[in-house]
């Protein structure tokens, strides 16, 4: 049985002609370090980009990485302006009503409330929370009795908290780790809670079963052989959640 799944597994994940010979457009945001950034050269850098590039090598895939807005990405893709999101999007059933996944690349990232040093964590339930809007976290603090701010982008969920427009934040831990360890002290950690979902995974369109197969061999090559906990481990530091 073993060596049928193997064997399953290698056919799927060497493309097709017909994949083989087109261009899969990767949508990404481009905004979500980590996962997903412009560096200093406004190139496309992340664990993502490098996840993303490694799985279309073992693929055979062509692949080229087309960024685009949060608010936008899932009615893009179904769209067609692109194939895949790779954008820390976590595969939840609201999500799966409208487009597929991939099987999970990265394990779920709990969810972190941060605001400025001193805050008193009362205000997770009284006082006004940023939340970058249509994720997972905005409808985590629609269901407390906190008021929900809502942004277009991550870094504008920050600056709220920054001027105080916000009390606090709720995104993922590991986005809002950077922010607190490079604050000097400004910003910290109030609470880490769980987050819904069954992991970060490649957003795809219902229809896209062969190029869904073929990635997910891809991600299960990587997984086999210790290649994607090395790159959660490079991005995330050594206490990441990785595979066994």
């Amino acid at each position: 049985m073993k060596k049928l799944a193997l064997t399953a597994a290698f056919v799927a994940l060497t493309a097709s002609g017909a994949l083989a010979q087109q261009v899969i457009r990767m949508g990404t945001e481009g905004a979500y370090p980590p996962y997903n950034y412009l560096n200093e050269s406004n190139e496309l850098v992340g664990f993502e980009i490098d996840l993303g590039n490694a799985l279309c090598a073992r693929a055979n895939l062509t692949c080229e990485w087309v960024q685009n807005d949060w608010d936008s990405i899932i009615p893009n893709l179904v769209a067609g302006n692109y194939d895949t999101i790779m954008a820390g999007m976590n595969a939840t059933p609201a999500r799966a009503e409208v487009i597929a996944f991939s099987d999970p690349y990265k394990l779920p990232d709990p969810s972190g409330y941060m605001a400025l040093a001193g805050t008193d964590p009362s205000v997770m339930e009284s006082g006004v929370i940023a939340a970058q809007s249509n994720t997972v976290q905005a409808s985590m603090v629609a269901e407390t009795s906190a008021t929900l701010i809502e942004f277009p982008t991550a870094d504008e969920t920050i600056a709220a908290v920054r001027n105080g427009t916000a009390d606090a934040v709720l995104a993922d831990h590991d986005f809002l780790v950077t922010y607190v360890s490079e604050s000097n002290g400004e910003l910290e950690f109030l609470a880490t809670v769980p987050t819904a979902g069954a992991g970060i995974s490649i957003g795809l369109r219902q229809s896209d079963t062969e190029l869904r197969a073929t990635f997910n061999a891809a991600i299960e090559s990587m997984k086999a052989d210790g290649s994607l906990n090395a790159l959660l481990r490079q991005w995330f530091g050594e206490a990441v959640p990785v595979f066994e």
